[in-house]
């Protein structure tokens, strides 16, 4: 009975730091043209050990992807599973429940295991189910970077990795920079 009281205030008070649990993701492919192209990153994104199904949509060239519960998301594993099956990401879109996650313009915050780097955004505290949008090189369009770019003068923004402008993370740490 003491252990089993035990594990409940452990659940309760550990379980209480989660601030998001990613549970799906939109990625959009460039360069797909036709059925098989669609198929070839469907299979390769569903290898993923996160990746619970994906379901293409091909008139939009999208996949909407559903991550495993409790599993970590790994950004940069999708973008890699694409371009292996001979592809680009042209955007990505992570929805999680967040669960009051304070967030501030251009300033870092840790969700799992991942730093990510919000611009031009609004200060707000998340609550609930939220969408974020990857602006990092490489998961938009190259237009699209040169004005992200612009949202801070950070030296993260333009490298991905974290550097003196980051004090709250490990230096050449992995930084995702997204938008809501």
């Amino acid at each position: 009975m003491n252990r089993f009281i035990i594990l409940i205030i452990s659940v309760l008070c550990f379980g209480s730091n989660i601030q998001a649990q990613f549970s799906k993701a939109t990625l959009q492919a460039t360069g797909l043209t036709c059925a098989l192209c669609s198929n070839a990153i469907n299979k390769a994104l569903g290898k993923l050990p996160f990746v619970e199904s994906v379901q293409s949509d091909i008139k939009n060239t999208a996949f909407n992807i559903r991550f495993k519960s409790g599993s970590e998301v790994n950004v940069d594993a999708l973008k890699t599973a694409v371009e292996n099956a001979g592809f680009s990401i042209g955007s990505l879109k992570l929805t999680g429940n967040f669960q009051n996650l304070k967030v501030q313009n251009d300033q870092h915050i840790r969700i799992g295991n991942a730093n990510y780097h919000f611009l031009n955004i609004k200060d707000q505290v998340l609550h609930g189910e939220k969408t974020i949008t990857i602006v990092d090189k490489n998961f938009v369009s190259d237009k699209f970077y040169k004005v992200v770019k612009s949202y801070s003068n950070k030296a993260c923004v333009q490298t991905g990795k974290a550097s003196h402008c980051c004090p709250d993370v490990v230096t050449g740490s992995r930084i995702y920079h997204v938008t809501i």
